[in-house]
């Protein structure tokens, strides 16, 4: 399996995405994942902060990545889809994403719900809405061959029930699935047991630990979380990243697993990715570049 890490771990840090590259080379990790911005952000522009805007050239970053030894794994153009402004704000933002990581040389683009059921709409309409537009996405995902995938991180998509139904929008091998370690933990569910339901489907895998405060505080009454406060291995979650690790190295699953952790400058994020590939040689799994 591959190790990468989301560029979120240094928002707090106000990193530029070319600090992200360095620490990305500085620690041999090869492979990393930002969010796209589309238009202009003061805070971006003025290089505090570590993603990247759709204005900017894939095909230059894309050889300035490769000159630290660095490639996407993915890029989260994650505006929820569910909510009523979707069809107008979130399909367009997401097809402009396929566009770009296709000449980006990214594989996926990274997609989600809101994290509440949106007022004056029925959970069939929204379900339906979405629909609509995951079929308007795809068409353009197939002509750039870019995956598109869903993560588990709001109200329908932390529930089972609900993302099989979503992954059955198409029949298009380019809807996948982003397993979550820490989201659908949060939002009550044994993360073990749902990846198991949706292995074939899985391209990309955010691993990512809770805290004991976070979980006792708020498991149950929340679907995602942005980023974990404690690196991998130290929260109440790690035995379950275990088993899931697991689940994927019987599967033969050789993708990317994507650290998400608050950096905290870089401490934070150099324990959990000490943890991850300490845990990777108890299992077995050979770390791939």
């Amino acid at each position: 399996m591959k190790i990468g890490f989301h560029t979120d771990a240094f928002n707090s840090a106000y990193w530029s995405f070319d600090k992200c590259l360095e620490w990305a080379q500085r620690h041999q990790v090869h492979w990393i994942e930002c969010g796209l911005i589309d238009g202009v952000s003061w805070i971006h522009g003025l290089g505090y902060q570590p993603h990247v805007a759709l204005y900017e050239d894939p095909v230059l970053l894309r050889r300035k990545m490769e000159r630290y030894g660095v490639r996407f794994s993915q890029v989260d153009a994650a505006f929820p889809l569910s909510q009523e402004d979707g069809p107008l704000r979130g399909v367009p933002y997401v097809m402009k994403a396929i566009a770009w990581a296709a000449h980006a040389g990214c594989p996926c683009v990274d997609t989600t719900d809101g994290l509440h059921a949106p007022e004056g709409m029925t959970e069939s309409e929204v379900m339906a809405q979405m629909r609509r537009s995951y079929q308007q996405i795809l068409r353009v995902a197939e002509a750039h061959r870019v995956i598109v995938n869903i993560e588990p991180h709001g109200y329908f998509t932390t529930r089972p029930g609900y993302l099989a139904e979503m992954l059955a929008f198409s029949d298009s091998a380019c809807l996948r699935l982003n397993m979550d370690t820490g989201n659908t933990f949060i939002a009550g569910q044994d993360p073990a047991d749902f990846l198991a339901r949706f292995l074939p489907r899985v391209s990309h895998v955010h691993v990512k630990d809770v805290s004991e405060s976070l979980a006792r505080s708020l498991r149950g009454g929340l679907t995602g979380i942005a980023v974990s406060h404690c690196p991998l291995g130290q929260g109440v979650n790690a035995e379950n990243i275990r088993r899931c690790l697991r689940l994927l190295r019987d599967a033969g699953y050789t993708g990317v697993l994507s650290i998400e952790c608050e950096g905290a400058g870089g401490p934070m994020l150099e324990e959990s990715l000490a943890w991850l590939r300490s845990t990777l040689r108890e299992l077995g799994i050979v770390e791939s570049s």
